[in-house]
């Protein structure tokens, strides 16, 4: 059975620096009247950056909405019309410093499909060449380098919390192994 839910209206509630909060009628597949919040969001990117050793270059930094230093791969939102590949890139460079020879798609995932419309693109990078990092004004983060097989135990036993990097690293580990590299 098809539960598609048909959008009749709806209304802006907050418009921000980064996200827009929607509130929606909708119309269930029964004739139903409901309302639904919408988090519109850009989009954006993660890249798993692994040198050819099988290290990781991850990215530590304060999560104000967690009041904490959390660990995650590189990444970051995009830009009005930019393409994924290109936002990839960069982020990359500005968060740490390094090119990639390689970005592999490895698919997008939706971050919260409950009540967000974010759509992250997953990249692996692969033959990467050292430079300068160059955050972003307010971004302050710290560059921590881990074996592939470290993060995904780190994963497995909960100690990177952030969804986003855990599918990244898991994506990256079966990947390396099935391309064997």
């Amino acid at each position: 059975m098809d539960y598609v839910e048909k959008r009749l209206d709806g209304e802006t509630k907050y418009e921000g620096v980064i996200v827009n909060v929607r509130l929606d009628r909708a119309e269930l597949h029964n004739g139903r009247i409901v309302k639904r919040e919408v988090v519109e969001h850009p989009g954006g990117v993660t890249v798993l950056p692994v040198d050819s050793e099988g290290n990781c270059y991850m990215v530590r930094q304060f999560r104000y909405p967690f009041g904490k230093m959390i660990l995650e791969a590189p990444a970051g939102k995009l830009e009005k019309g930019e393409d994924p590949l290109l936002s990839a890139a960069r982020e990359l460079s500005e968060e740490t410093g390094f090119t990639a020879d390689e970005l592999v798609n490895m698919g997008t995932m939706y971050t919260s499909p409950g009540i967000s419309s974010e759509v992250l693109h997953l990249y692996l990078g692969l033959g990467l060449h050292a430079g300068k990092s160059h955050p972003d004004e307010g971004e302050f983060l710290n560059v921590e380098k881990y074996s592939l097989q470290e993060l995904s135990g780190m994963v497995m036993r909960n100690e990177i919390e952030d969804a986003k990097t855990g599918l990244i690293i898991l994506k990256a580990e079966k990947y390396l192994k099935d391309h064997k590299m």
